[in-house]
Formats: structure tokens, C-alpha cells, sequence
């Protein structure tokens, strides 16, 4: 076994997280020493009875070349901690993933880790949340940005969608193993970040892990642990975008948050933020100009895109007769108002259609 086999064949057992895998190869000098270590050795190092006697029947049993052949047949990449190649940021934080899993497309344009930033929020985005959260990743995208965020429902999607849509590039961090797509729902975000070029989905969890509540607040560390900052657009006062935001915190990081309508339960969140010392924003400028990041104009693809999904099939089939006003979009297409209203965003975004007021959508 080499020393890169050994850190993944540790990632793969749950018992070994980051502190006890420093500890480990402190003690023993290397990753590969740590794994061949006699059992009595570890009861040296307190690794405790329980933990050891099911570290070596699973080192009795784990075939690495098997699970070598698997990452290679799904075509995932392993970064380990001491290789050049991991990111420095993420590098910096003293419970650094000592692996992480990379799934993306072979070959593709390299992605800006100097210009990181994630975008997090509620998974019950409102209209509100969705369009502020558009607007500002745009404008961080045009600025050559690199959108990080978590792939899940609401503002996540949101975020993920609009820097695939301006054609930048986005990191989706998984709390589950890269071959999980999870939600489900998201299964074209995950083909065009991970298949299409648009970025990477990455993970600490090893393959097949499903996803569960426990495994997101350490997901969280990695959304913050490589970005620069962390912006907080909607989410409640018990919302995992807060975890992120207390991550970034105590990582060194920028936090910045939005102000929403006091009325709304989703404000709570950045507006604790906003009071504990968040950077209020009100655009993407705001939050270049807080981490000293110059304009990188980018070559924008909007205009380029076709349809992705069911629903702008749908909300284009309203349009074809001229201007059509949002709430008889909704009638005739059957698509929920925050549904609709989002997709109109995203179309408009794309280039292919136009706002020409009153809520009044027309083809370009």
C-alpha cells in the first residue's frame, strides 16, 4: 500500500476523522506506517478499545485496489492533505479533510480558487431570496468569482444555477459521498457541475455514504473552509447557513449577509448576522470590495443556453403570443408563483426573454 492509498483506505473508516488521522500519523510518522501498525500500538495513543478492535477487523476485510477501481470507473479524483494540488484555504483550517473526493469533468478549464466565495440561505428561498441571490452571484460571477455552496434545496440551487448560467464555475459541497446526488431533485445541477464542466462536486465522505443530518455541520466547515468569504442571503435563526456563517467566523473568514423584510421568518438570520458584526450587503461590489478582489470581466455566455428543464419549456409556451403578465403565466402554466418567478430569472439571465414592466415578460 502506498501513502496515498493509505490516507484514502482511512477516509473510508467512520471512526477516523481529522483529528485522530494528525494524531495517527504523528504518532506512527506516515499515513502508510499508521495503517500497517500493530493493534497494540494504538491502544498507546488512547484510541480506545471499542475504536481499535473495529479499526482492524475493517482493515482485515478492505480491499483497496477494489475501491481504487470504483473511484476510477466513476471517474472521481482523490486531493489529499500533504499534495500541492489541495487547497490552500481549506489547507488553513486545523480540521482539514485529510481527503477529498473530486468529481468533475476530465480535462476542463481550471478553476479560480484564489477568487472563492460562497452563497448559502434557506432551503424555503422566497421570491425575495431567490432574485437578491441571482443578482449578487451574477455580478460576483461577471467579476471571475468562483461560487461555492452546498448543492442543496432553495438558495443553494439558486446559487449553483446562476453561475452555471452566466458561465462561470461553482464547487458543490456534499454531505454524502460525490456519487450521491442528493437531493435527488438537483440531479441536473449535479450533471453540470460534475459532468459538463462547470466546476466540481466535492466531498470528505467517502463513496456511498448516504446523506444524514449529522454529516452536513462538517459539510458546512468545508463550504466556508474554501471560500473567502461567506454570504448569508435568506435563512432562519436555526438555519445551517447560520453553522456555515459561525464556521467562517471562527475560520478567519468575511461574513456577509442581506437585509430582508423584518416581516419575514427567513430574515432572522441575516439580520443576527447583521447585528453580530456581518458586512451588510446590498450588491456583489460590496463584497469585492470588502476582500479586495478587482474586476475580472469574464466572456459571458448568456445567450447561449437552450432549455433546461420542464418548467421553461412550460413558462416559454405562455410567451409565444407577445407580452404576458407573471400571474397569467402561473394560470396557464400551472407552476407555482416562487417557481415561476424564479424560472422567469433565470430566462431572463439566459437572454431569451425580457421584463418590460409590471411584471409584463416578452421573448427577446
Amino acid at each position: 500500500m502506498t501513502e496515498r492509498e493509505a490516507y484514502i483506505a482511512f477516509s473510508v473508516f467512520p471512526g477516523i476523522g481529522p483529528m485522530r488521522f494528525k494524531l495517527l500519523t504523528e504518532y506512527f510518522g506516515s499515513a502508510k506506517a499508521a495503517w500497517e501498525a500493530p493493534v497494540l500500538e494504538f491502544q498507546k495513543i488512547n484510541l480506545g478499545g471499542k475504536l481499535t478492535q473495529k479499526f482492524s477487523e475493517f482493515r482485515n476485510t478492505f480491499d483497496i485496489d477494489d475501491y481504487m477501481k470504483q473511484l476510477a470507473n466513476i471517474h472521481v479524483n482523490t486531493l489529499i492533505w500533504s499534495e500541492e494540488k489541495y487547497p490552500k484555504l481549506l489547507k488553513e483550517l486545523s480540521d482539514a479533510p485529510f481527503v477529498l473526493y473530486v468529481k468533475s469533468k476530465p480535462h476542463m478549464e481550471r478553476i479560480d480558487m484564489e477568487r472563492t466565495i460562497a452563497v448559502v440561505g434557506t432551503r424555503k428561498a422566497t421570491p425575495y431570496g431567490v432574485d437578491v441571490t441571482r443578482r449578487i452571484t451574477e455580478e460576483l460571477v461577471d467579476a471571475g468569482c468562483t461560487i461555492v455552496s452546498g448543492m442543496a434545496y432553495g438558495i443553494d440551487a439558486v446559487a449553483h444555477e446562476t453561475a452555471i448560467a452566466c458561465g462561470g464555475k461553482t464547487i458543490a459541497v456534499l454531505g454524502c459521498g460525490v456519487d450521491i446526488i442528493a437531493p435527488p431533485t438537483n440531479a441536473g445541477i449535479y450533471k453540470k457541475i460534475s459532468e459538463d464542466g462547470c466546476g466540481a462536486v466535492i466531498s470528505e465522505m467517502p463513496l456511498g455514504l448516504r446523506p444524514n443530518k449529522g454529516l452536513f455541520p462538517a459539510r458546512n466547515r468545508i463550504i466556508s473552509g474554501l471560500s473567502r468569504g461567506v454570504l448569508v442571503t435568506e435563512g432562519a435563526n436555526d438555519s445551517g447557513a447560520l453553522i456555515t456563517a459561525r464556521n467562517a467566523g471562527e475560520q478567519g473568514r468575511d461574513v456577509f449577509a442581506i437585509p430582508g423584510p423584518i416581516t419575514s421568518p427567513y430574515s432572522k438570520g441575516p439580520t443576527f448576522l447583521l447585528k453580530n458584526g456581518a458586512v451588510l450587503v446590498e450588491s456583489g461590489r460590496d463584497i469585492l470590495d470588502a476582500l479586495g478582489i478587482k474586476n475580472q470581466q469574464k466572456n459571458s455566455k448568456r445567450g447561449n443556453f437552450v432549455l433546461t428543464n420542464d418548467e421553461e419549456k412550460r413558462i416559454m409556451a405562455c410567451l409565444t403570443e407577445g407580452g404576458t403578465h407573471i400571474d397569467e403565466i402561473v394560470r396557464v402554466s400551472n407552476i407555482s408563483s416562487p417557481l415561476v418567478f424564479s424560472t422567469l430569472t433565470v430566462l431572463e439571465m439566459k437572454g431569451i426573454i425580457k421584463d418590460i414592466g409590471g411584471k409584463v415578460y416578452e421573448l427577446q
